[in-house]
């Protein structure tokens, strides 16, 4: 939820306008939007760079899972697990332009940990690879938007770990 919705549901449920704290912290916000978005069309322009140079990271550093019986063995299961960190690298773009992590745990955190579970899937490598795309993606930004966006690398990792 963006501190938008959350000042305005908090205001609302407690029958009140917003206070100047909260339309600081909107106008903070809406100040912040043309950096946020910036960031989020560098990560998308780069996302193919960025997922393949996370991949190669990754490969050398489990090369397990890319030997035989590994769950990345094979071209298809190889694009499978770079699927994948593409997939945590567009809810990372999600979570900047939202300037909040709501849309990453709504859209694709629920779960995630049983489903690779089940399918025998090394979660920690999971977690290794969007490690790797975080490294990959804050080199491409400097200063305040290289942590803006790792914060979000960050949340994804801590929830696969």
């Amino acid at each position: 939820m963006s501190i938008v919705t959350k000042s305005i549901v908090n205001a609302d449920a407690e029958a009140r306008y917003l206070s100047p704290g909260e339309l600081d912290r909107i106008k903070s916000f809406a100040a912040s939007g043309e950096r946020r978005l910036r960031v989020a069309q560098i990560l998308t322009d780069n996302r193919e760079r960025i997922v393949r140079e996370a991949g190669q990271q990754l490969f050398q550093k489990r090369p397990d899972i890319v030997s035989p019986g590994g769950n990345a063995y094979g071209e298809e299961m190889t694009a499978t697990c770079l699927r994948d960190l593409d997939y945590y690298l567009r809810l990372v773009t999600y979570g900047v332009v939202a300037g909040d992590a709501t849309p990453i745990e709504e859209i694709g955190l629920v779960g995630v940990k049983e489903m690779y579970n089940s399918l025998g899937t090394p979660v920690a490598a999971v977690a290794e690879g969007v490690r790797s795309a975080k490294g990959v993606a804050t080199g491409l930004l400097s200063g305040d938007d290289a942590a803006e966006a790792g914060s979000y690398f960050d949340y994804v990792i801590a929830a696969l770990q």
